[in-house]
């Protein structure tokens, strides 16, 4: 008979979800060790890629990886399907069944046993239980939903770019609301994209016809980044005309129409909600594993979960708060990158008979990349003695390296850095645009 194998199950194939996989399959292999990833999606795209995706200045299939491939190569088995419940007494979990866009079931309802879970499938946009949010807003949590936009924005366009050609005052109007990172970006991105769509057939439309709004309820943008570093990035935004609120508290959002709170309404064409990250809704009624108030996975210091020494929760979907520190590990790409290699080693601890050890939380700083008009944000290190801040071409590169480290940790050293020098040749071959 043959021995019994090992089984990790690792749910989400996101930034931490893939890099542990490929580091779970080239140690183990398939001899004693069966590592299986599952994902209701068939291809992963870096998550802080999606507002490029979005406008349009990504074209998301030659960045894409693919699961199956990617299983090939890297010794683990792929899985599609989403997680709908887990069953902790028989050790498995159970997944949805998968259906086409008719309808039609794919692949049935599937149970598959674990001897190790680990939970990295992600969070949602945090919409505050605020009325008419999710019924008339768009959101960049996955790929599906940057690419819906992409082809509503071009839609939009197309529509004011024949408007104006007839003598028409016609502009987009935009509302982004959530001033962090992604809404910042994006809004950034989005007049990039407006300075080119006139030579790729709009011959009237340029930055010009686009009005985009980007509300923050905060005091301040960027509330990541030190005080003058977002004062700079408020400049650099009002500078391309778009108009920044802070202080802009969303009370509602109707069909065209978001209203704030003791201020005006706001028309809008298109509604994008970038404000905050909480754990997805359904989470509740998964498992009985211990969640906080907005719906995340409570975690010891070791990311294994307070209610099942088995079960690892890594990356947005995890609540973790750790000795010495206020407040938990924020939602960012460095802390999934960081809680994956912890989980590597204690998933490798365990199997050994050994005692996992606690997640070290690094911070290497934040960067806020506002398109190809600068990039601004500050690094931390022991060589530094701190924080400093960095604009310009020395904050660029420190951006793009986030992304290829990325590359590095997904697909390895060797293929990896392949995949760089031809990212760096599509960057030239490649349209600048995506307009399909």
């Amino acid at each position: 008979m043959s021995e019994r194998k090992t089984q990790i199950v690792v749910v989400g194939g996101g930034a931490a979800g893939l890099e542990l996989v490929r580091k779970l399959g080239a140690k183990y292999g398939r001899e004693k060790h069966d590592i299986i990833l599952v994902d209701r999606d068939r291809t992963h795209v870096w998550k802080p890629l999606l507002h490029e995706v979005a406008a349009g200045s990504l074209d998301p299939n030659m960045d894409e990886v693919g699961y199956g491939g990617h299983a090939a190569r890297w010794g683990y088995r792929f899985f599609n399907g989403a997680l709908e419940r887990i069953d902790r007494e028989r050790q498995k979990i159970i997944t949805a069944p998968l259906l086409d866009e008719d309808g039609e079931v794919i692949i049935d309802r599937h149970e598959i046993r674990y001897d190790y879970l680990v939970l990295a499938f992600g969070g949602v946009s945090n919409d505050f239980g605020i009325p008419g949010v999710r019924e008339h807003a768009l959101f960049l949590e996955h790929r599906r939903q940057a690419d819906d936009f992409r082809k509503r924005l071009l839609n939009a366009c197309l529509r004011v770019n024949e408007r104006r050609q007839r003598g028409e005052e016609a502009q987009l109007d935009i509302c982004i609301v959530g001033g962090g990172a992604t809404g910042v970006e994006l809004a950034a991105e989005l007049f990039n994209a407006a300075k080119g769509l006139r030579d790729y057939g709009l011959e009237v439309f340029d930055e010009a016809a686009l009005n985009v709004t980007l509300l923050e309820a905060g005091p301040r943008i960027l509330p990541a980044l030190r005080e003058d570093l977002s004062d700079t990035a408020l400049q650099e935004l009002r500078a391309l005309g778009i108009r920044v609120e802070t202080g802009a508290m969303v009370s509602s959002i109707e069909t065209g129409h978001v209203h704030v709170k003791e201020g005006e309404t706001i028309h809008a064409d298109m509604i994008l909600w970038a404000a905050g990250v909480r754990g997805d809704h359904g989470v509740a009624e998964m498992s009985d594993l211990e969640l906080d108030k907005i719906d995340r996975i409570v975690v010891r210091p070791t990311l294994q979960t307070t209610t099942d020494e088995r079960i690892f929760a890594i990356g947005d979907c995890a609540h973790c708060e750790l000795p010495g520190r206020d407040g938990p590990v924020p939602p960012r790409a460095q802390a999934a990158h960081q809680m994956a290699t912890c989980t590597f080693h204690n998933l490798g601890r365990l199997m050994d008979g050994q005692a996992p050890r606690d997640f070290v939380y690094q911070d290497h700083g934040a960067l806020v990349n506002l398109s190809r008009f600068d990039t601004i944000g500050s690094l931390m290190g022991n060589l530094m003695g701190g924080s400093m801040a960095v604009e310009g071409r020395i904050a660029r590169f420190a951006y793009n390296s986030l992304y290829r480290m990325h590359l590095l940790a997904v697909h390895g050293w060797l293929q990896g850095t392949f995949m760089i020098a031809a990212g760096r040749v599509n960057k030239v071959l490649r349209p600048k645009l995506k307009l399909h």
